[in-house]
């Protein structure tokens, strides 16, 4: 039926300079070989007279209806390149370094398609079997609505969220376009979202969405920003950094369905050894250099990351004395051991905020031991000093500071708990595939929302305030204060004696949290961490840096037994 429609015409199609034309489901012409519309029609023939009425062909507006709802065909990589845009942007609102996005983020990016051989390249890996040709033009929308388009720029600014319109650096030809569709599946938005899948599976380094915070990251440290991995994720967590649900910011040609969520849906927060670890493993595999030096006057070296802990800590100052001491005693303030350098691939990759909170624990280990005993004599001595000494400067009482950290960081917790109970995994945006699913779709979800809305009011349930602005300070404490709750001004009188032109501990005593140290290629750590195996008082230190940095404990311990084992000297056998 389709031929005897189309069989007396015979023009060549502008585009291919074929003769091979279909029909649509409106009525129109189109190329079968590059799918290329025309405003010709189907000619209907009625008997039925109806006078003063003529058929007319479709109007222009219903092309670019039918593009919207059908949706643009697209790579999962140019899904990952408008999520890291709007990653870097959140970041540039925080305060982060203009250049970050375009000049730095952006090349690393592009240095990265290349290396994976998705793009900036002769033959994609992903299309190999297609006819490939790459251009640098701009793509008419109007003229060819459905062209694929891998987009390319030469800064993330360039970038508009029209993926379409944008300047590309890999166009698919004609031919490769028609076999894309081809091939492409029913079950995905996106043209090689099954494909792209499977390879990750195989165990290669494509993207994923941790992968883009270890994309934003390694940006932040090659600035040397005031920006640590922990801050970062936190960022994300509460809500400042696109991440969960980023998908949702597609342009609505971007139809996304399938195995696409597998790919962008995320179901649960970043996890900071995951990011660190890919981190490192780009660094590798885009051959970059050695970063800029991390010096004793940036921000991520271990003695001014040890001012921001103990003052969020609320411990006193005097304590920043001895963790320099120990940094140095270590040479973990050196340069060589801080500045990141992909190339040397037996060097550790420092984790700057784990190091700084380790070293602070070590120093109160130091000086209070913290075996469930000598903290709290110390601390019942001390108590009894500042009640008859009220006027001079106070010690530090380590019982006194375990209670008002405990409630607050307790009420911090359960503030935590409430936000992630409250956290909607669900996309909030509809998402919908045509626009006869639009209408049904909306209406559905504003049934949700009034639900909600009036089980909320039945229960009484508050209305979540509002987001606040983000801070590198989670705990906040000012000697200002008259409750006395702040003990950055308190003295270490207690714990400390002279010896000769020093300052010594008068606790002489020191225990190790392990006696060997494991083999981490076979074990997969240095060491296990067990809560019942240890005091009290190291638990609770412990898990005060723990909810600072949003981490593990049983990470920080980890650094803890290798500061010990470097502090001592001690040279034990491993498992």
């Amino acid at each position: 039926m389709e031929e005897e429609d189309t069989r007396d015409y015979s023009e060549p199609c502008v585009q291919c300079s074929v003769v091979n034309w279909g029909l649509t489901d409106e009525g129109r012409f189109y190329c079968k070989s590059c799918h290329n519309v025309i405003e010709r029609t189907k000619e209907v023939l009625t008997s039925d007279v109806v006078p003063n009425t003529k058929i007319q062909s479709i109007s222009r507006g219903f092309r670019k209806r039918k593009k919207i709802d059908k949706g643009w065909e697209w790579y999962v990589c140019e899904g990952f390149q408008y999520i890291l845009k709007k990653q870097a942007e959140a970041l540039q609102t925080l305060g982060v370094c203009p250049q970050m996005k375009d000049e730095i983020l952006c090349n690393f990016w592009r240095r990265y398609l290349q290396k994976s051989k998705q793009a900036y390249c002769t033959t994609p890996a992903s299309y190999t079997s297609k006819t490939l040709s790459i251009y640098d033009v701009s793509t008419d929308v109007d003229s060819e609505p459905e062209r694929i388009s891998i987009h390319g720029l030469s800064s993330f600014s360039e970038s508009d969220g029209d993926l379409q319109t944008e300047s590309s650096f890999g166009h698919v030809s004609s031919i490769g376009k028609a076999s894309a569709r081809e091939t492409t599946s029913i079950c995905s938005g996106s043209v090689d979202g099954g494909s792209y899948l499977l390879k990750r599976k195989q165990g290669n380094l494509r993207m994923s969405m941790p992968m883009t915070l270890s994309f934003c990251y390694i940006a932040l440290l090659w600035l040397r920003e005031p920006v640590t991995l922990s801050d970062l994720l936190r960022f994300v967590i509460d809500g400042h950094i696109p991440y969960l649900n980023a998908f949702q910011y597609f342009p609505e040609e971007m139809k996304l369905y399938g195995v696409d969520l597998k790919i962008f849906r995320v179901e649960s927060w970043p996890v900071y050894e995951d990011v660190h670890n890919k981190m490192s493993e780009l660094a590798a595999f885009l051959d970059l250099p050695c970063f800029p030096a991390i010096t004793d006057s940036c921000f991520l070296h271990p003695n001014i990351l040890c001012i921001k802990y103990l003052m969020e800590a609320n411990l006193p100052d005097e304590l920043h004395n001895w963790t320099c001491r120990v940094v140095k005693k270590i040479n973990v303030g050196e340069t060589d051991f801080l500045t990141l350098d992909p190339v040397n691939k037996s060097a550790r990759k420092v984790k700057y905020d784990v190091l700084a909170a380790a070293t602070i624990i070590v120093v109160l280990k130091l000086l209070f031991l913290l075996d469930d005993q000598y903290e709290w004599l110390n601390a019942n001595f001390a108590g009894k000093r500042n009640q008859k000494n009220k006027e001079g400067c106070l010690w530090f009482d380590f019982k006194k500071w375990y209670k008002i950290i405990k409630k607050s960081v307790d009420m911090e917790q359960k503030k935590l708990d409430e936000e992630r109970a409250r956290c909607l995994w669900k996309c909030e945006k509809p998402l919908f595939y045509s626009a006869k699913e639009k209408s049904v779709v909306l209406k559905k979800r504003q049934m949700v929302v009034n639900l909600q809305r009036q089980f909320g009011a039945l229960s009484g349930s508050m209305q979540v305030a509002e987001k606040q602005s983000p801070s590198s300070f989670q705990l906040n404490w000012t000697e200002e204060n008259t409750d006395g709750n702040c003990f950055h001004g308190h003295i270490l009188e207690g714990v400390l004696q002279e010896k000769g032109n020093s300052l010594t501990t008068m606790n002489t005593k020191y225990w190790l949290c392990t006696v060997k140290l494991c083999n981490e290629k076979i074990c997969g750590q240095l060491t296990h961490y067990k809560e019942s195996d240890f005091p009290q008082s190291y638990q609770f230190v412990l898990n005060l840096f723990s909810f600072l940095l949003r981490v593990p404990a049983s990470l920080i311990h980890e650094e803890v037994c290798l500061i010990e084992h470097k502090l001592f000297k001690t040279k034990l056998p491993r498992k």
